[in-house]
């Protein structure tokens, strides 16, 4: 490979979601129907989107990103990286979704 030269690979990502797993760690989880599964996980499911860069939004697990709230989760939607969300323990994914403007199709 030459120097200064990039191999690019595709993706079918249409939008990045940026949740802090340290937050997520912190919680023990604090979602989905028994309140013990990480949001990131919750989201996947939620929104049936896969992992990896074949899905069609990509939720990426970061380790922190230092708001470090107390009983939420911080996420950053990269369809909007000036205003980062911090979600509180319980809420409905569904409400995540919806307030994020998140899609199945990565939208």
């Amino acid at each position: 490979m030459e120097a200064g030269r990039l191999k690019t690979v595709r993706s079918d990502w249409a939008n990045t979601l940026l949740v802090c797993k340290k937050c997520s760690k912190k919680l023990g989880g604090g979602f989905g129907p028994k309140g013990k599964t990480p949001l990131a996980k919750a989201l996947r499911s939620e929104l049936g989107v896969r992992k990896g860069r074949k899905g069609t939004l990509g939720i990426v697990e970061v380790k922190c990103l230092g708001i470090c709230p107390r009983d939420s989760v911080t996420v950053i939607n990269g369809a909007a990286p000036g205003e980062w969300a911090l979600v509180r323990a319980g809420v409905p994914v569904a409400t995540v979704v919806e307030e994020l403007g998140l899609r199945p199709d990565g939208g």
